[in-house]
């Protein structure tokens, strides 16, 4: 007999997770509290962003750890990925279709690699990372799939990436801040997460997360301004100093 799939919501954040049963309707609500600019744009006014360098970007939160799955099929600790890049990462589904999601997400990232592969000096230094919120659908050979030549282009390393279980992802959502609600089949078991909260978290080289865009705060150039303030500030640091 078949059964019908349950919600749950996650509240994740520096309390742990705290769960309880919610219907599909919570996590829409919750999405349309984001500010969104008119058609979706962003509300950044890109010609009065600060030159590079001319700023100083806060330590917000140390980035979380755990296994990820690259979309060779290796395992890694991203922890492992992140020390001593300067990184942009996105989470994502494959199969996201919301204008102000995945998509809005992957024409950032991808004027990002753009840019990136523009300043090879810069890009030896960046990478651009995906992490799948639903690691059933999005195996290696799916996020490989939808990387393509992204994913095999040398000049600019932007790595797709899958975890092996919902339960493998719900640590790295903690971590990051990201509110969830996870789907369970009529066994309990958790098939994906469900985030309708977009997201772009910017990672020093030390693996502490020094940005978070947003719909409203989303725009490339501010991204690639941030890329290059964290090298400036990198290169002014003294030896032997993290």
């Amino acid at each position: 007999m078949h059964h019908a799939t349950r919600l749950w919501r996650l509240r994740v954040g520096a309390l742990g997770l705290l769960a309880w049963a919610s219907p599909p309707i919570a996590w829409a609500a919750k999405d349309a509290e984001q500010p969104r600019p008119a058609g979706g744009r962003s509300a950044v006014d890109v010609s009065r962003l600060p030159a590079p360098g001319s700023y100083r970007l806060p330590r917000l939160f140390t980035a979380p750890d755990g296994q990820v799955i690259a979309s060779d099929g290796r395992p890694h600790r991203l922890h492992a990925l992140l020390a001593g890049r300067l990184s942009v990462l996105s989470f994502m589904y494959t199969y996201c279709r919301d204008p102000e999601g995945c998509p809005l997400a992957w024409r950032a990232m991808e004027t990002v690699h753009d840019e990136l592969l523009r300043d090879a000096a810069l890009a030896s230094r960046a990478q651009l990372l995906s992490l799948s919120f639903d690691p059933t659908n999005d195996t290696p050979t799916q996020m490989a799939m939808y990387g393509g030549e992204r994913a095999r282009d040398a000049r600019v390393r932007w790595r797709f990436l899958s975890t092996a279980s919902v339960s493998r992802l719900l640590p790295l959502l903690s971590g990051f801040g990201q509110d969830v609600t996870v789907e369970v089949d009529d066994q309990g078991r958790a098939t994906r997460t469900l985030n309708h909260l977009l997201k772009i978290f910017l990672v020093d080289a030390q693996r502490q997360v020094r940005e978070v865009y947003s719909v409203a705060t989303l725009a490339p150039v501010a991204i690639v301004n941030d890329l290059h303030t964290l090298r400036i500030e990198a290169d002014a640091r003294p030896r032997g100093r993290s």
